[in-house]
């Protein structure tokens, strides 16, 4: 995080040497002071981001919030398919019913030695819990 904070600054300090002379001369900002807002802007932001993935550590990655039942189909799906391991196939297409709170999504998941059935769970707008049954 640090070194691209710095890496960034120091983009930002060499696209703009000839106007910070300018910018120092016209207003009495120091270059250093460019360099020092450019480094704590990006600190900030990747803060903020550690804190967007704690509060939202269920939200798949590639579909955001969660909105309709066959997003939701798609993101158990997916999630299913990944935790089940590569020689896992989607036997038909997965069923969505509604809730009251989002979303219960049943399917079933072909294996090597026999299939695999599971459930899961998207409340609030993101997947909160997939069961694979054996």
């Amino acid at each position: 995080m640090k070194a691209t904070a710095i890496w960034t600054g120091a983009a930002i300090m060499l696209a703009g040497t000839a106007q910070i002379g300018t910018v120092q001369a016209q207003s009495g900002i120091h270059p250093h002071d460019v360099l020092t807002a450019a480094i704590v802007s990006d600190i900030v932001r990747d803060r903020q981001d550690e804190r967007d993935t704690r509060r939202a550590p269920y939200i798949p990655q590639g579909y955001g919030p969660i909105a309709t039942a066959s997003a939701a189909r798609d993101a158990c799906t997916t999630k299913a398919l990944y935790q089940a391991g590569p020689e896992g196939r989607l036997i038909g297409q997965a069923h969505a019913s509604t809730m009251s709170t989002g979303w219960e999504v049943e399917g079933a998941i072909a294996m090597p030695e026999s299939d695999i059935p599971f459930v899961c769970s998207v409340r609030n707008g993101s997947v909160s819990g997939l069961l694979l049954r054996e």
